[in-house]
């Protein structure tokens, strides 16, 4: 097969005529070995996770907890999808996919990592039958495909279940761009055109992080689709190219709108500090391709700032590249394609935007570094051009890599079989980073192994002592262990830090009304603290409304503690709580021979 790419001939319009296509490369059984290989290779790495559980973060929002989701898919839940946001992100699809999950598996998670296994294995497959298409040639775009498959830094998009939005925009993302190449190389037709519009529409209610994709196919106009056509026509051309994605850059920007009312980017880091962790992600990125280890869920942001020894470094290696990129592109426009694709594609995640307390994250390379591989592979197969012995050369070392990338991603993968493990690594990989102590914490609570946890809250206080959330759960062991000024110290902290911590309000408040020890009990206090709890959950958490009612009773006014602990008797019925009703009972018989509910010394 020659290696030699066949260039497109093109109409003054830019749309390729037919005679000058890229010859199909490999017979059907080549390729067809290929895609099962991918398939292999996915199965090989992520195969496992069939048996890993649920994580305690993120997942219990999008999947377990969601009472919106764990009923499976139907009208009311699909309606909900598409008028509501999950943890900031408006994307209806992927709701409804793990709506659709939890309607055959139920809450059994290994169900829910195979859907993502199957998702990003077709992923995979349509990336190599895409560029293969496009570029005319067979193992190149085989390599490209069998690296975005296995590499580890696909792990964190493929074995956690709340990235399922990556796997599955990444699956539209693929399908658009096959749509395209067909609109393309057809005769014009507006059935094809919005066939394109379409899937990109879907891709978009999967993750908004595919506004970048009519960046993405002007770059693929260029190389290696050729429709800017020769340089006497270039101008007329590139606008009609322009024009013909006005309709994708319209959905673009009414997604990235949405975006921005259900998220709340972090106005309080710098733009000037954002733009230099920004630059150091990009290079990391690149980094982390080559060396993939140290891989971790959450690379804490750096508040203090970025180094400018590392800023500036950064920012000579970003535009040396872009410079090389842009003055070879005559003689390698896969290289300019190929790397405009990757900071393109990064845009949206970069951290421009800050949202979350990350400085990157590994799931953010999910697409972006697709054009780094054809990139590489593509510069490869060019500067070995002459070599004799080149088929042995490349074959072998692209053999060695993938081998590699199989066993450092199977590595990586097992560290997500349950949270206790993911967070334990996570803490190894990084420093100061006092949300994986938290979430390690909520874990050793869950467990009983109140001593750890105690360790891990306080360790992630002397990191961030205006975490918030620390000190509230902190407040909450102490309170089951009976250590209740101690408690009541950990929650006052946490609401001088956050006034409308809801599930602190609540506890305090319940301390403050129930205590056993009349010292530490005010009910006067505990009322408002209630009574704001009770507000910000619209009064439907039944919860809330026993300790509203407890508060009352301690203030003394039982027509309201009764009628509060009646509501919320009925509630607790109503959702089958045959704990809280039976306590709710006993409770009300005190309220009505007007007594308030104390405690006991160790417990509510």
């Amino acid at each position: 097969m020659s290696l030699k790419q066949k260039t497109l001939q093109t109409t003054p319009s830019g749309r390729a005529t037919q005679p000058n296509l890229p010859v199909k490369a490999g017979n059907w059984r080549t390729v067809s070995g290929v895609c099962a290989f991918l398939v292999g290779a996915v199965w090989l790495v992520f195969g496992q996770t069939l048996g890993h559980e649920f994580v305690n973060y993120d997942d219990a929002n999008y999947v377990y907890e969601n009472p919106h989701v764990i009923h499976g898919l139907n009208l009311k839940g699909i309606e909900w999808a598409f008028t509501h946001s999950v943890m900031a992100n408006w994307h209806p699809l992927t709701v409804m996919s793990h709506m659709l999950d939890c309607q055959f598996y139920g809450l059994h998670a290994g169900g829910h990592h195979l859907t993502s296994l199957l998702l990003h294995a077709a992923t995979a497959i349509l990336l190599f039958l895409v560029l293969r298409e496009m570029t005319g040639t067979l193992w190149q775009s085989a390599f490209v495909a069998a690296v975005f498959a296995i590499h580890p830094l696909r792990v964190e998009s493929v074995a956690w279940v709340s990235e399922r939005k990556d796997v599955l925009s990444g699956l539209f993302f693929m399908l658009t761009l096959g749509a395209y190449i067909r609109y393309v190389r057809q005769p014009p037709s507006w059935g094809r055109y919005l066939t394109v519009l379409f899937l990109f529409a879907l891709g978009l209610m999967c993750k908004p992080m595919l506004v970048t994709v009519p960046f993405v196919l002007l770059l693929l106009d260029y190389w290696p689709l050729n429709r800017f056509g020769v340089p006497g026509n270039r101008f007329a051309i590139s606008r009609k190219l322009i024009t013909e994605k006005i309709p994708f850059i319209i959905f673009s920007i009414a997604i990235c709108i949405v975006t921005v009312l259900v998220q709340q980017p972090d106005k309080e880091i710098s733009l000037f500090l954002r733009a230099g962790n920004a630059l150091v992600s990009c290079v990391a990125y690149c980094g982390q391709m080559f060396y993939p280890v140290g891989l971790a869920l959450l690379y804490p942001f750096p508040i203090k700032g970025v180094p400018a020894g590392k800023v500036i470094p950064a920012l000579l290696l970003l535009v040396a590249v872009t410079v090389v990129a842009f003055y070879g592109r005559q003689k390698r426009p896969y290289f300019l394609m190929g790397w405009l694709w990757y900071l393109g594609m990064l845009v949206p995640v970069i951290g421009l935007v800050q949202v979350g307390s990350q400085a990157r994250a590994d799931r953010y390379t999910y697409l972006p570094q697709i054009g780094l591989y054809v990139l590489l592979t593509w510069t490869a197969i060019e500067l070995t051009a002459s070599w004799r012995s080149r088929r042995w050369v490349l074959g072998g070392g692209a053999i060695a890599v993938l081998v590699v990338l199989i066993a450092c991603a199977r590595t990586q993968t097992a560290y997500w079989r349950d949270s206790e493990s993911l967070w334990t690594r996570t803490l190894a990989c990084t420093s100061d980073n006092n949300v994986a102590h938290d979430n390690l914490a909520n874990v050793f609570g869950d467990q009983g192994r109140m001593p750890e946890a105690i360790a891990q809250l306080q360790a992630s206080l002397a990191i961030s002592p205006d975490d918030d959330e620390a000190h509230g759960n902190l407040g909450y062991i102490f309170l089951q262990q009976g250590r209740l000024d101690e408690a009541i110290v950990q929650f006052q902290k946490a609401l001088e830090i956050k006034p409308d911590y809801v599930a602190v309000q609540n506890n305090l408040a319940w301390v403050l009304a129930t205590c056993p020890r009349a010292s530490l009990r005010n009910g006067i206090e505990a009322v408002p603290l209630a009574e704001r709890a009770n507000q910000l959950t619209g009064g439907k958490n039944p919860v809330v409304l026993c300790t509203l009612a407890a508060a009352y009773a301690e203030a003394g006014r039982f027509m309201e503690a009764i009628e509060t602990a009646q509501h919320a008797l009925q509630m607790a019925e109503a959702q089958s709580n045959t704990t809280l009703a039976g306590a709710l009972q006993s409770q009300l018989q005190l309220y009505r021979a007007g007594m308030p509910y104390h405690a006991t010394e160790h417990g509510q």
